[in-house]
């Protein structure tokens, strides 16, 4: 007869740009509810996060992951005396969403994970080292942001003296919009999307790419007729490789005419849309 219990856990993410949706992990938290286990175990420095996002306000940050252990601890008592779960969510969720609610700060759940365990605790500390300490840096790393990827690109067409015609552009259905920075139109929209995948964690990249995929999903029967041209950056740690070819497996999966660019295929890039921007400049002028 096996003493394995069920458990439900989540990761707590950092998230520094709501926008950019980059994220680190900061904690998990469990609950084995048949053993009344429930607990989480939090960052106590931010050393780590400084390293990779220097505006980092690193006592409110700390303050904030000791509200999260004292409110865990305070779960745990009421569990260990029966008290009943005050939320109708399923699992662990009902606890961490009863500390920090699922809204746009900073600190977000994870979607839920469950498993087996024979020892709830001990699980709690891989968990927490896999997710959260596993892949410490030793030392800091310059990552570059979707704008640092553009003036990549964007030189080329600069060069090429064709970087004027490129203009915003937002491609629309009824009820959703994606706004690009830099398009041209030569019968379809073209669409430039830079794309850093030079992120901190192999999450982060996944992240990003399923980000994009849910906006052309959203966005794919748009009345006008466009295609996307994706800008991407490779990340720099070696170790984050399989992430970035996964990253793109996943923008592959939109069903929108689309390109993927690497930036060892900026030069390529430029002088194409060039060629191709300057025939229709000439066209126009014949007609």
């Amino acid at each position: 007869m096996s003493n394995k219990t069920a458990y439900t856990y989540t990761v707590l993410r950092y998230v520094h740009d709501i926008a950019t949706g980059e994220f680190l992990n900061v904690g998990v938290a469990l609950l084995a509810p048949e053993r009344r286990y429930l607990n989480a175990l939090c960052r106590t420095t931010y050393g780590r996060l400084k390293e990779v996002f220097p505006s980092l306000d690193g006592e409110s940050f700390r303050a904030a992951m000791r509200h999260v252990t004292h409110e865990f601890e305070r779960f745990q008592r009421e569990l260990a005396d029966e008290l009943p779960l005050r939320s109708p969510e399923p699992g662990i969720m009902g606890y961490a969403h009863a500390v920090l609610g699922a809204d746009d700060s900073s600190l977000q759940w994870a979607p839920m994970g469950a498993g087996l365990t024979a020892d709830p605790g001990a699980t709690l500390k891989q968990l927490f080292e896999r997710f959260v300490t596993a892949h410490e840096p030793g030392a800091p790393v310059h990552r570059r942001q979707d704008e640092d990827i553009w003036k990549r690109f964007s030189l080329e067409l600069q060069q090429r003296q064709v970087l004027r015609h490129f203009v915003e552009k937002t491609i629309a259905v009824d009820d959703d919009q994606v706004e690009f920075k830099h398009a041209w139109k030569n019968g379809v929209w073209h669409c430039l999307a830079p794309v850093s995948f030079d992120l901190a964690s192999a999450d982060s990249i996944r992240e990003k790419a399923h980000k994009w995929l849910g906006q052309l999903t959203s966005v794919a029967k748009a009345r006008e007729d466009f295609k996307l041209y994706f800008l991407v950056g490779e990340p720099t740690l070696a170790e984050l490789r399989p992430a970035f070819e996964s990253a793109l497996s996943i923008l592959g999966k939109a069903s929108v005419e689309q390109e993927v660019v690497p930036e060892a295929m900026a030069s390529e890039l430029g002088e194409r849309l060039a060629a191709e921007v300057q025939a229709h400049e000439r066209a126009l002028r014949r007609s």
